[in-house]
Formats: C-alpha cells, sequence, structure tokens
C-alpha cells in the first residue's frame, strides 16, 4: 500500500470517528426528541400558542395584537383558551388548572396562585401554589424543596432571563428578537391540590430545534415536560 493510500485510509477513519462522535453526542442530548421521554414524565410537542398574533404589523398571515393567553391543566393535558372577558370570568379563578401561558408569545409562563396580584389566578381558589428553580438537569430532580422553600420563594412569574441569577427560562435576543431556553433549568412546583411537580420548559419554536436562526420561525410551538407525584409525596425521581 502506498503512502498516499495510507494516508487517505486514515483520513477516512478520522472522518468516521468524528461522525459517530458528533451522532453519540446528539443522541445524548437530554432535549432532542425521544430523549425527553423517560417512562414517567409527560411530554407535550409543538402545544400551539396564539400564533395568529404578532408583534409587529408587517408579519404575514397575522394580526398585530396582544397574544390570548391559555391555561393547561397537568392531570389531563387540557389547554384553556382565555378569548373574552366570560372565558377569564369562568376559569382564571379556579384551581382547575396548573399554567397559564401569556405575555409576547405566550412566553411568560404562571403557576396557579391566588395571592400574586399580576397572576391570572389572583384572588381565586390556588391559595397554597409556590415554584422554586433548581438549577440542576431534569433528570436529576428526584425531590421536591422542604416546604420552607416553597413558603419563601419569590417566583412570581417564569419568563424572559435578563440575568443568570433571574428565574426566567429563556434568554432573549434584543438585536436578533430571538428566543433561546436556559439549559439545567427546572421548575419544582406545589400545586393547587397539594401535590408536587417538576416542569423543564424546552422549547417555543415548532419542531424543537436546538438552535432558531430565523426570525420567521414558526412559534409559539411549546415543548416541555413534566412530572407530578401522585401520592402525595416529594418523590421526583423520573430515572
Amino acid at each position: 500500500m502506498t503512502k498516499t493510500k495510507i494516508i487517505k485510509k486514515w483520513h477516512f477513519l478520522l472522518l468516521m470517528i468524528i461522525a459517530m462522535n458528533f451522532i453519540a453526542c446528539s443522541s445524548n442530548d437530554e432535549n432532542t426528541g425521544a430523549s425527553l421521554q423517560d417512562g414517567k414524565s409527560i411530554v407535550i410537542n409543538d402545544l400551539a400558542g396564539d400564533t395568529g398574533a404578532a408583534m409587529g404589523d408587517a408579519t404575514e398571515g397575522k394580526v398585530q395584537r396582544s397574544f390570548h393567553t391559555f391555561l393547561f391543566r397537568f392531570s389531563d393535558q387540557k389547554q384553556i383558551w382565555l378569548h373574552t372577558k366570560a372565558d377569564s370570568l369562568q376559569y382564571m379563578k379556579t384551581a382547575d388548572w396548573d399554567l397559564a401561558f401569556t405575555g409576547p408569545y405566550n412566553s411568560e409562563v404562571f403557576v396557579n396562585n391566588a395571592k400574586y396580584q399580576y397572576n391570572p389566578g389572583y384572588e381565586g381558589a390556588a391559595q397554597n401554589t409556590a415554584v422554586v428553580l433548581l438549577n440542576e438537569t431534569y433528570q436529576n430532580v428526584t425531590q421536591a424543596p422542604a416546604d420552607s422553600e416553597f413558603d419563601n420563594s419569590e417566583i412570581t412569574k417564569i419568563g424572559w432571563s435578563s440575568s443568570e441569577s433571574s428565574p426566567g427560562w429563556f434568554y432573549y435576543s434584543l438585536s436578533s428578537h430571538i428566543m433561546q431556553a436556559i439549559p439545567d433549568r427546572t421548575y419544582a412546583i406545589r400545586l393547587p391540590n397539594g401535590k408536587y411537580a417538576k416542569l423543564q420548559l424546552i422549547n417555543a419554536y415548532k419542531g424543537n430545534p436546538p438552535a432558531v436562526t430565523d426570525l420567521n420561525w414558526p412559534a409559539p410551538y411549546f415543548t416541555f415536560r413534566y412530572y407530578v407525584q401522585a401520592d402525595g409525596s416529594k418523590s421526583l425521581n423520573t430515572k
């Protein structure tokens, strides 16, 4: 075998090794496709928000207006839209929902809470709910925090994270106007029914792309996963 053929052979093998490593790394990404499934959690893929609204007036097929809020119930994955004042009167002050997706592109998420005046559930039935941010991968959160941590939590909304210390779930670029979910953020929740859950908000763009560079990528389409401990204990192990 000539020296040139040997070099070409080793070059080919090197490319194969790099490709195999890339595939392996991609399959280990906790936020891609089937890897979100763990046999215990509920995975929501591409839940459509208010796709008819837009922030500006030059978006084809959309209308410049405020985004309609929708509620989400963990127990049966029901999505409840608040299109009218009658809808709000019927649903907002009840304990019959867990999350509210509000604000621009429905990206500001509230846990149903009766005590915070800007919460959609203000003065309603959800009297003892709370959220704690855990800077940990979803799989590694196996236990809900102590009730004292929930009681002392000051998190009122999960939205745009303006700094590392912010409890938000995504960064937002003022230049590109694109949202990017922050990795390794899991939210422990004390629900309206007193049970404990964990939540990971993963993406607001259709198809759960690892990165978005196109301002016109279809949005909002939410990918997230959660686990509710049905027995009322603080065990949140989904491994």
